[in-house]
């Protein structure tokens, strides 16, 4: 197969990083959910290079991330492991999560068993960073995020851009506060909630 490719990575993975630099400092286990094609996790784990940087998808995206991990032969980018959201999660232990252009793609009720299991993965002090669109009570922040919407529904109806309210009310029960919230290009945000308990 041809090694999958997604031009959104390549225009997001900067300003992503220069984020990361900051939050991912003192942070030694990330566990990506959804890597898809696993090209942010290289760029990220070559240039953190003190990370550990687990990938994790669905089982149909495994392949596409092997090529990328094994094209950078990174010392801190281990195999890749099936993850669904909805089915068995891995042992715990990692002190940071991250994920990029998953919620909108997920069901609510799988977004809501992310921020469940949490708990069971993290340490104490974990940081987890989600990067995409949101809404802010209830409205969309440009005419073109409006438009995605209208597109992911299209594709499906269980698909649409997150209220920041809500994935806010999901984190805090599960005892994580938000701590940053920094504007991205493109209409996207990268939002930042730290463990407290």
């Amino acid at each position: 197969m041809d090694k999958p490719s997604a031009p959104s990575c390549e225009r997001n993975r900067d300003p992503i990083l220069e984020v990361l630099r900051n939050h991912f400092a003192d942070r030694r286990q990330v566990l990506e959910i959804g890597s898809g094609t696993g090209q942010h996790a290289v760029h990220f784990a070559a240039a953190m290079p003190h990370l550990q940087w687990q990938c994790t998808d669905r089982p149909e995206y495994l392949p596409g991330i092997r090529q990328w991990l094994d094209e950078s032969a990174l010392p801190n980018t281990p195999a890749p492991f099936v993850l669904d959201v909805s089915g068995p999660w891995p042992a715990g232990g990692h002190d940071a999560v991250f994920s990029a252009n998953t919620l909108h793609i997920m069901s609510w009720g799988e977004v809501e068993r992310l921020f469940q299991q949490l708990g069971r993965v993290t340490t104490a002090d974990a940081k987890l960073a989600i990067y995409g669109p949101f809404n802010y009570d209830g409205r969309y922040t440009s005419e073109s995020n409006a438009a995605f919407d209208d597109w992911l529904q299209a594709r499906g109806e269980h698909m649409r851009i997150r209220d920041a309210e809500a994935v806010d009310a999901l984190a805090e029960a599960a005892g994580f506060e938000l701590i940053d919230d920094v504007t991205m290009p493109a209409n996207n945000r990268l939002r930042i909630w730290q463990r407290t308990r």
